[in-house]
């Protein structure tokens, strides 16, 4: 059986698969293949736009032309570290908000490689943990510390705290979390702070300083400073490029 024939039998087999989105890009992110359930989330988040979304409809096309400009950013950020030969690995974040519901998904990439392993392109698959009270079932067993970050997020939380919640001694959480999401639990709970947050700067009117105290940090400053570090700018550079 020849590599493209087991290809193709994979792709196949991920559009059984009506919870878990997958894609395959080149180097200009351009996307080249994406499963059914894609399909069926890229037409409830842009109802109307297609009688009938296709592969064909959305292969050669970017993030740019299927999201919002600040998340297009994200992706094609995360697809330059990956195109370096890195791995995003067990990533939380909020994607699709369609019929109204947040949605919460867990977000793996990898490189794509030729015969001679060269890195031509990414693939990545995201699979949905639920809406943001119903988490229960995130693997790795660490469901309901993940779910009490995500509900208090905007309070000071100890990894003591979470390692409690997850029946852990400290210890074993902290070394355990660390393996399964590769960046320790507070670093985790940051960058979930900062990506609520880039999503208030763009879809509410709140002052940084609201947003600051409502996403857990300590003031405006330190998060402006977070802020800067994660996206490459200010918060309010931020909101005033993508809210033109």
């Amino acid at each position: 059986m020849t590599s493209s024939k087991i290809a193709s039998h994979f792709a196949e087999l991920l559009d059984f698969l009506p919870d878990v989105l997958a894609w395959v890009k080149d180097r200009q992110g351009r996307y080249l293949w994406v499963n059914r359930a894609f399909l069926v989330q890229y037409a409830l988040d842009h109802p109307g736009e297609n009688d009938f979304v296709t592969v064909e409809s959305i292969r050669g096309k970017t993030d740019y032309d299927l999201s919002p400009a600040f998340l297009a950013d994200q992706f094609r950020h995360d697809d330059e570290q990956v195109l370096a030969g890195h791995r995003i690995i067990n990533r939380l974040e909020r994607l699709g908000e369609s019929q109204g519901t947040t949605v919460w998904s867990i977000t793996d990439k990898i490189p794509v490689v030729d015969a001679k392993g060269a890195i031509i392109g990414t693939a990545g698959i995201s699979r949905a943990t639920g809406s943001a009270s119903s988490v229960e079932e995130t693997g790795h067993g660490f469901g309901p510390a993940l779910a009490h970050m995500r509900a208090h997020f905007h309070h000071e939380i100890s990894n003591q705290q979470l390692a409690s919640i997850s029946n852990m001694s400290l210890r074993a959480f902290e070394r355990q979390f660390s393996a399964a999401f590769h960046v320790t639990p507070q670093k985790f709970l940051r960058k979930l702070r900062l990506r609520i947050a880039s999503r208030a700067l763009i879809d509410t009117d709140d002052t940084l300083s609201e947003i600051a105290l409502k996403c857990g940090f300590a003031d405006q400053s330190h998060f402006s400073r977070e802020f800067r570090r994660q996206f490459g700018r200010t918060p309010r550079d931020y909101r005033d490029h993508y809210k033109l």
